[in-house]
């Protein structure tokens, strides 16, 4: 499977293992329309190992943890069960270890799909599948959404209840302790989720006061405008509401050497959630996806200052199969990238006219084609802004499709 991408489920009860070179700590959270647990009760994982439809298996370090999830035995207003994973040693990434789900029929062992999810780098932790209804029937979709502070930034995205180091009473009884993790898990000293006690910790010399629940890891636009470097990534939600208006994707360059033109073309191009091309919107296609995508026109000099080309896009109007955008240029005089100066691409709310979020590209590459950035919607509907700066040997945006799908 590839991100965004889904397939129905053929057994009622499925298992996923997520497994990768180093010990991972997976768990799964059932949530309901609004994308939040019920209670710290649908947090499921090594000290509260089962809930309604769903149960976690330790696999010992010997072989994968696991979720399992009965379809036919998950409450009515469940819509969804995410299932998580992260490094059990403290602070590693998913650099280079990256993991694989497999997702199984429960009761045969078939295989139904596995994903792999590409590209990390920073992440401690992940949404890596999901098993959802949809019109009476179950799915699964690939998601691989990262998070860059553990558990934590899931769990309190999705609404479980964090302390991060919960203050002893004065003079406590001794506790009942809850149940042993399974051989090398660390107890998380933040995770109550229903355990009646927190997994065990050193006391503190005097009480703390309550600390603050921590951020989720992804930058968003809550503190104004957003430069990314190179391989950056913001997500556009602002006052915890996701951007689905009309926004603008300007693009602009101008020549390195004065005295000369620099003709250069702005596309975006629209993926499924197969990576598979939906239709591309240029100077000689204007418009795409039933108005929800438009183009300006094109700009045969890059002399002037401002934005060179505009492409609209109305994030609320675009089609559910449309999950990817990535916004291209391309010199079809045969011009290289070397011969170009303060290329940028830059978002702007299309009612304000604020600028969201812009990236600059430093480098140049003798190439005719460059991928400046991509739009993804996430499996939760919000849209997330990657800036890409990645050179492509390519004078059209027709010769940009595949290389643009395999960097979604």
């Amino acid at each position: 499977m590839t991100p965004g991408s889904n397939l129905p489920l053929n057994a009622a009860r499925v298992t996923v293992d997520v497994a990768a070179p180093v010990r991972l700590d997976v768990s799964a959270l059932l949530l309901t329309a609004d994308g939040k647990v019920r209670s710290d009760a649908d947090f499921i994982f090594f000290n509260q190992p089962s809930g309604p439809g769903v149960t976690y298996r330790s696999g010992g370090g010997a072989a994968p943890d696991s979720v399992t999830v009965d379809t036919s035995a998950v409450p009515q207003g469940i819509e969804r069960i995410v299932v998580t994973a992260s490094p059990d040693a403290a602070g590693q990434t998913f650099q280079g270890i990256e993991p694989t789900a497999t997702v199984r029929n429960a009761d045969g062992g078939t295989v139904i799909a596995s994903f792999t999810p590409p590209q990390l780098a920073t992440e401690t932790a992940l949404v890596v599948v999901e098993i959802y209804q949809r019109g009476g029937a179950w799915k699964v979709r690939a998601v691989g959404q990262g998070y860059a502070n553990g558990l934590a930034g899931i769990a309190t995205d999705f609404g479980v209840s964090v302390d991060e180091e919960p203050a002893p009473a004065a003079a406590p009884p001794a506790p009942a302790m809850p149940p042993a993790p399974p051989a090398g898990h660390q107890p998380s000293p933040w995770l109550t989720a229903g355990v009646g006690t927190p997994a065990p910790v050193t006391p503190a010399p005097a009480p703390a006061p309550p600390a603050a629940p921590p951020a989720t890891g992804k930058i968003n636009l809550d503190k104004g405008r957003v430069s990314l470097q190179k391989n950056q990534t913001v997500s556009l939600v602002k006052g915890g509401r996701p951007l689905l208006s009309q926004v603008k994707m300007g693009l602009g360059w101008e020549p390195a050497f004065r005295g000369r033109d620099i003709d250069l073309d702005a596309s975006v191009i629209a993926y499924g959630p197969q990576r598979n091309h939906i239709d591309s919107c240029y100077f000689g296609k204007l418009s795409i996806l039933n108005g929800a995508i438009k183009h300006s026109g094109d700009n045969l000099t890059g002399e002037g200052a401002g934005d060179d080309e505009v492409i609209v896009v109305d994030l609320g109007r675009l089609p559910a199969d449309a999950t990817g955008l990535v916004f291209t240029v391309n010199s079809f005089s045969g011009q290289k990238f070397t011969e170009v100066a303060k290329a940028y691409c830059r978002l702007i709310d299309a009612a304000s006219g604020e600028e969201l979020v812009r990236f600059d590209l430093t480098g140049a590459e003798p190439q005719t084609g460059v991928m400046m950035a991509k739009l993804i919607r996430q499996f939760s509907g919000e849209w997330e802004m990657t800036a890409m700066g990645e050179f492509v040997k390519s004078r059209t945006v027709r010769g940009m499709v595949k290389p643009a799908a395999q960097a979604l």
